[in-house]
C-alpha cells in the first residue's frame, strides 16, 4: 500500500504536478518543507552531502499529504511550535528514529508516528534510504474533530504524547491508501470541496482513535462523563436552546454555579469556553437548516433565525468550522445547486 501514492493516479497513469517534484538544492528543499510542514532545522548526517529529494504534496481538506524524502541521511530538530501543526510520519521505505518518551522509537516500512509539534519538542533522524508519506494537520483541526465526535477536547495528556502506531497491514495504512487513491481518481478533487472535507474528517477521526489508544486516553463515554455535573447540565441546556442563545450568566445560574466556575469547568474538561461551545452548537444548527430549509428561504433569513446579524463575522466563523461559506452550503441544498 501507498507504494505509488501521489505518483500514479487510480488508473495507474503518472500524475502531473504543478511544481518541481525533485531537487538537489538544500534551499529549494527547505522552502518546500517550510511550506508543507513548518520551519525547523535540518542537518545532513554526512558533512557536505547534497539532497536528492522527492517533494510531492496534495491537500485533503485542511490536511496536507506529502510524499517526501531527502535522499540522504538527515537529523531534524527545532520544529517551530508557533506553526501549530501536528505531524504524522508514515514510513514507506528505510527507517526513521524519533524522539519518544523513554527511548527513541524507530519506524520502518508500514509503521507510523504522530507528534504535535505545537505542544511538545521533537527530533528525528532518517537514514539515507528513507521515503515518507506524511500528513500535516493543524492542531485546531484535530480539536474541532474531537469536539464534534466526542463532545470534548482532550487535554495535553494526548497532545504531548509522541506515539508509534500502525503497521504494514493496518487499517490506518489502508485508510491513507484510500485517501490517496480518491484524491488522484478521475476528475479534480478541490481541497475545500465536499470530498476533500470528507477525507479530512475520516483521517482526523481515525488518527484521534489511534493516538488516544496509544496514549491511554479515553475518548468515548469515560472522558466525557468525567466532567462535573454542572458542565454536563450546561451542555444539555446549550444543545437544547442554542437557537435562543441563552446568556452564559443565565446558564450558570440555572446549573447552580457562578459564571467564573462554569467557564473554568469548561476550560478544564472541554478545552473550550462555554461561549465557544454555544457558538459551535448554533453554527451546527445553522448548517443543518441551510441544508434542509425550503428552497425559497435565503441565507439571511435562516441566519437571522439563529440570531446571527453580523454576516461578515458569521462567514468567517462558518468557513473556519465547515470549510465553506454559508452561501455554498445553501446552494448545494437547492434544486439544481452545485
Amino acid at each position: 500500500m501507498l507504494e505509488e501514492a501521489l505518483v500514479l493516479d487510480s488508473l495507474g497513469l503518472p500524475i502531473r504536478h504543478d511544481r518541481r517534484t525533485h531537487s538537489t538544492d538544500w534551499d529549494e528543499v527547505q522552502e518546500f518543507c517550510k511550506s508543507v510542514y513548518m520551519p525547523y532545522r535540518v542537518r545532513p548526517l554526512e558533512r557536505l552531502s547534497r539532497p536528492d529529494a522527492t517533494m510531492i504534496s496534495a491537500k485533503a481538506g485542511r490536511v496536507t499529504m506529502t510524499r517526501f524524502s531527502y535522499g540522504t541521511g538527515i537529523y531534524l530538530d527545532r520544529f517551530d511550535p508557533e506553526a501549530g501543526n501536528i505531524l504524522v510520519l508514515n514510513t514507506l521505505r528505510g527507517a526513521l528514529s524519533h524522539q519518544s518518551h523513554d527511548a527513541p522509537a524507530t519506524t520502518r516500512a508500514g509503521e507510523s508516528f504522530v507528534v504535535d509539534c505545537s505542544r511538545t519538542d521533537y527530533w528525528l533522524q532518517g537514514d539515507p534510504d528513507h521515503m515518507q508519506f506524511n500528513l500535516t494537520i493543524p492542531h485546531q483541526v484535530m480539536e474541532e474533530t474531537a469536539q464534534r465526535w466526542f463532545g470534548f477536547v482532550p487535554d495535553d495528556t494526548l497532545w504531548t504524547s509522541r506515539i508509534k502506531f500502525g503497521g504494514p497491514q493496518s487499517a490506518w495504512l489502508r485508510l491513507l491508501d484510500y485517501a490517496a487513491r480518491t484524491l488522484n481518481g478521475p476528475g479534480p478533487v478541490p481541497a475545500d470541496g465536499a470530498l476533500g472535507r470528507h477525507l479530512e474528517e475520516i483521517i482526523c477521526l481515525e488518527l484521534l482513535r489511534q493516538w488516544a489508544a496509544g496514549a491511554g486516553v479515553v475518548l468515548d463515554q469515560g472522558a466525557r462523563c468525567a466532567a462535573p455535573r454542572y458542565v454536563r447540565q450546561a451542555e444539555e441546556i446549550m444543545e437544547a436552546e442554542a437557537r435562543a442563545a441563552p446568556t452564559i450568566g443565565d446558564i450558570a445560574q440555572r446549573v447552580g454555579v457562578s459564571a467564573r466556575t462554569l467557564s473554568g469547568g469548561f476550560r478544564r474538561f472541554r478545552g473550550i469556553s462555554p461561549r465557544g461551545f454555544l457558538i459551535a452548537r448554533r453554527l451546527d444548527g445553522l448548517h443543518h437548516d441551510l441544508r434542509t430549509a425550503p428552497a425559497h428561504r435565503t441565507v439571511s433569513d435562516i441566519a437571522a433565525d439563529w440570531g446571527f446579524a453580523n454576516f461578515g463575522a458569521l462567514a468567517g466563523r462558518y468557513r473556519e468550522r465547515f470549510g465553506e461559506l454559508p452561501s455554498h452550503t445553501r446552494a448545494r441544498a437547492r434544486p439544481g445547486g452545485d
